[in-house]
């Protein structure tokens, strides 16, 4: 759509902080007031609408999109978002490992057993390492542990939890980076043990780099919202 204010703003909001264009507040695409749980998250989105040029590109949003799903879609379907993630759980990434060639069983080993024991002591979630080529069913109180873990997000950090976690391929990984435990440049590291090995061997492909490289941004754009969502961000 053609850009139709002259400038953004955020501002204190009934619930929170509200972003204006013009002094009018913007709504969401379900016609939701977009008021934020934080000031710099809302100041945050309030500089996306503020650098459009004569076209508004929601493509160009990512904090924008994320706090739209925050309250179009996971405050209505709050039980299906959480069971999508923690499905994640039941054929996680970091679970499953080869025996060989040698150097990639060393790689996994390296940067996913500390995860996975982690998971274990942060949340009770026991999961099994398996290097079997079909899926294992994991424990139900593993799976049912990373849902509890997940069920305590408000829904801003939910909506930007179901992306890290999408871009990822894991619970754990985004669990840890949520956290705090790794950061978001490691956490996408360790999602691409494979694909680094392959690269590392053989070359890497083009389009899959740039592919790549546009699920890296959502995950930045993710790991900014949580991190902005926070209590200390608004200090």
């Amino acid at each position: 759509m053609r850009r139709f204010y002259e400038r953004a703003s955020s501002a204190p909001a009934q619930g929170g902080f509200g972003v204006f264009l013009d002094d009018r507040p913007v709504r969401t695409p379900g016609k939701r007031l977009l008021v934020l749980p934080s000031a710099p998250l809302a100041a945050a989105v309030a500089g996306e609408w503020s650098v459009q040029g004569e076209t508004v590109a929601p493509i160009s949003m990512p904090l924008t999109r994320l706090a739209n799903t925050a309250l179009d879609i996971v405050g209505e379907k709050r039980d299906e978002v959480v069971a999508e993630i923690a499905g994640y759980g039941e054929t996680d990434l970091v679970c499953y490992r080869v025996d060989r060639p040698e150097e990639l069983r060393r790689r996994q080993q390296a940067a996913w057993d500390p995860l996975v024991q982690w998971i274990a002591d942060e949340y009770g979630a026991r999961l099994e390492v398996t290097t079997a080529l079909v899926p294992t069913p994991q424990p139900r109180g593993a799976v049912d542990a990373l849902c509890r873990a997940v069920t305590g997000f408000d829904d801003f950090v939910l909506a930007a939890f179901q992306r890290a976690t999408g871009a990822l391929g894991s619970i754990v990984l985004a669990l840890a980076m949520t956290a705090g435990r790794i950061g978001a440049e490691e956490a996408w590291a360790a999602s691409l043990i494979d694909e680094s090995y392959q690269a590392d061997r053989w070359g890497e492909d083009g389009d899959a780099r740039e592919a790549r490289e546009i699920v890296r941004r959502e995950l930045d754009a993710a790991d900014r919202f949580i991190a902005l969502c926070r209590p200390a961000a608004s200090s």
